[in-house]
């Protein structure tokens, strides 16, 4: 079965859309971690490391999916300043969805503490002990993690544009809804 010109790859469509969720929780798992100085923040840490190598793998495939299937052309008559902003936006979103789980692993690697994705499975270290590298790293983490916050809300701005306002079939193209005319 081969797919319409104007809609992404169902792999890239379910990646979009599993990705999207695991970001905005690990977003607010974040917030939580850095607000929290309860038992909940253990638990918290607990689901962030695992959750981060989870999008940092999905990341890779969704990477490799993308370069093996044009995505569909953007519309003809969009200004090309919003194409330029949609080639640049989702760019970042990439390089963020693989640089933030880096500098964490590096983080924790610099403070010396393990990543556990389970009991029993420990990633290695990618990074020397290093307090300075540590503090570094932690505050790149943060202002990683903002921008990605800025970045998915503007993403979120687009498509609800191209969904409600354009209608230009943007949105339906990860969507895989046709309304019917």
């Amino acid at each position: 079965m081969r797919r319409s010109p104007d809609q992404f790859v169902f792999a890239a469509r379910v990646l979009h859309w599993l990705m999207a969720v695991l970001i905005v929780s690990m977003l607010f798992i974040g917030v939580g971690m850095v607000a929290s100085v309860s038992e909940r923040h253990a638990w918290l840490i607990s689901i962030h490391k695992p959750l981060g190598i989870a999008i940092l793998l999905l990341a890779v495939v969704r990477l490799i999916v993308r370069l093996r299937n044009r995505p569909p052309p953007l519309p003809a008559d969009l200004p090309a300043v919003q194409k330029l902003a949609a080639y640049a936006s989702h760019y970042l979103l990439y390089i963020l969805m693989l640089l933030i789980p880096l500098v964490g692993w590096a983080m924790l690697s610099a403070g010396g503490y393990p990543v556990m994705l389970s009991h029993g499975l420990r990633l290695p270290p990618i990074f020397p002990v290093s307090g300075v590298a540590f503090a570094i790293l932690r505050h790149a983490h943060a202002w990683l993690a903002m921008l990605l916050l800025l970045t998915f809300l503007a993403h979120l701005g687009a498509a609800l544009y191209h969904g409600l306002i354009r209608r230009d079939g943007v949105l339906s193209s990860m969507t895989g809804y046709r309304r019917k005319s």
